[in-house]
């Protein structure tokens, strides 16, 4: 049985082994816990399930590497188990049959950083080598191994980047079944794919059935077969999508309220709010928006019976695993990476946990890592940014953590006059642009900056940091993705 997290790592990661191995094994089945019943990582009624079933082996990819109890309770059941996991493990490893794990003190595997599709990907194409099976068998996998990347915010270098380099053709010559279905519904089809289409796309979707429904059901979609049925349940996913939007606004806007009402907000380091009432499934969205608003770390939690679970998220530079270890004799377990980390405690020491975690982040955090920094790579005029230009900085692609997109500032534009707020809720500015230095009318877009948009209509002059887009309206012209907009200082 494969066994997988309910997230995009985890379910892609369950759809790559699984897809795989059935070309091979009549035997085989896969396995996602519910997050409401089951909760995160190996669960006792997975196990049940397994013994039921009669499955003798486990495979287990993207979480587990903590799981010692429920190994060994497997293992009392006669089934053994197979670790493929990249979270940060404990000093006493679970008694499996084998553990892979770049992060195990013992690694000896050249790059540390792979997701755990990728851990996954590697386990399927050493038993590729093993067994003589071509590698090319296992090559239109890489999809897969694309999206999980994009998703888990691992740094696109090393391995990492020829994977996705390597998945993203994949993606845009011949897709799997199931993504093909998620790229129609997405309104994809007829575009080049990049990493942001699958961060801002892709993965929500496949996120949120795990978040909404069950993580099985986007597994389900990678691995079928049929493309008129995986159509039928990407539409269904998509309005699981639809409705997390909704939510995840709905609670966005609660969470800043309680933020407000923390005593000594202005002094805080950190920042941890607890509402029981609150949806588990978009928890991890909602303390990444806090730390996107307020640029501290977040810590979200909500009530799951009688415990206290939730998400912590990270600003660039800090490390909130090490945070949350620091309180580990107050959580019930706890698991995740640098800028990512779940926790579960009873609901008794979130007060304690609180005023620990703010006592390690104001003693560990830097100065620099409390407010947000755009790394600016060149200035430039208009006249500049061309189409053949932009075709130059996509030999640098795919982009991401460690490999950003480059950055670039124009100083001293000017509306065009034709600039305006849009979006379902007015909080974008479509721009139209141009500076003294050419007759070019720059297109852009600025996600979530329409208070700016009284000032741009005054016609002074403003500076502007962004980064350089394919136009999707308009081929072979670009557009600006604008990140931070100001009054321009120059005379």
């Amino acid at each position: 049985m494969v066994y997988g997290d309910y997230d995009v790592d985890g379910c892609t990661a369950v759809a790559l082994v699984y897809r795989f191995l059935r070309q091979y094994y009549s035997h085989i089945d896969y396995y996602i816990p519910d997050r409401y019943e089951e909760g995160y990582g190996i669960s006792k009624k997975g196990i049940d399930y397994a013994a039921e079933t009669g499955v003798g082996l486990i495979i287990v990819l993207d979480c587990g590497i903590k799981a010692i109890e429920e190994i060994a309770y497997a293992k009392s059941l006669g089934i053994e188990f197979v670790i493929c996991d990249h979270h940060v493990p404990d000093e006493v490893l679970p008694d499996a049959v084998a553990i892979l794990n770049p992060k195990r003190r013992d690694n000896v595997y050249p790059y540390t950083d792979l997701s755990g599709c990728g851990v996954g990907f590697k386990y399927m194409q050493a038993f590729a080598i093993s067994n003589g099976i071509e590698f090319n068998k296992l090559n239109q996998l890489l999809d897969l191994c694309a999206v999980s990347i994009a998703t888990d915010i691992v740094p696109i270098m090393g391995e990492n980047r020829i994977l996705a380099y390597h998945g993203l053709r994949c993606l845009n010559s011949n897709p799997s079944i199931g993504l093909r279905a998620i790229i129609e519904v997405c309104g994809l089809s007829d575009r080049e794919l990049t990493m942001n289409n699958l961060i801002f796309k892709i993965g929500p979707r496949i996120n949120a059935s795990g978040r909404m429904q069950t993580g099985k059901e986007a597994v389900d979609l990678l691995v079928e077969k049929d493309y008129s049925t995986a159509l039928e349940k990407a539409v269904r996913i998509n309005l699981y999508n639809e409705a997390r939007k909704d939510l995840d606004k709905q609670m966005t806007e609660e969470a800043i309220d309680c933020v407000k009402d923390l005593p000594g907000l202005d002094d805080r380091r950190s920042l941890v709010i607890y509402n029981e009432d609150w949806h588990k499934g978009v928890i991890g969205i909602v303390a990444s928006r806090l730390t996107e608003h307020y640029y501290r770390p977040a810590v979200v939690l909500t009530r799951s019976e009688n415990m206290a679970t939730g998400s912590a998220r990270s600003v660039s530079g800090f490390d909130v695993y090490k945070a949350v270890q620091s309180c580990s004799d107050l959580l019930e377990n706890f698991g995740g990476h640098t800028y990512a980390a779940g926790l579960t405690l009873p609901v008794e020491h979130v007060e304690e946990f609180s005023r620990r975690f703010e006592e390690y982040v104001a003693e560990h955090i830097l100065d620099e890592q409390t407010e947000a920094r755009l790394h600016i790579d060149a200035v430039v005029d208009f006249k500049d940014v061309t189409f053949r230009f932009y075709q130059q900085l996509r030999k640098f692609a795919p982009f991401g953590p460690g490999n950003m997109k480059p950055e670039f500032c124009t100083k001293k534009v000017y509306d065009y006059g034709t600039s305006k707020v849009v979006g379902r809720g007015q909080e974008h500015i479509k721009l139209e642009l141009v500076d003294n230095k050419s007759n070019n009318v720059m297109n852009g877009i600025a996600f979530g900056q329409s208070s700016q948009a009284r000032f741009i209509k005054t016609k002074s002059a403003f500076d502007i940091c962004y980064s350089i887009e394919e136009n999707t309206h308009k081929r072979g012209e670009v557009q600006l993705q604008i990140d931070d907009i100001r009054p321009s200082t120059e005379a």
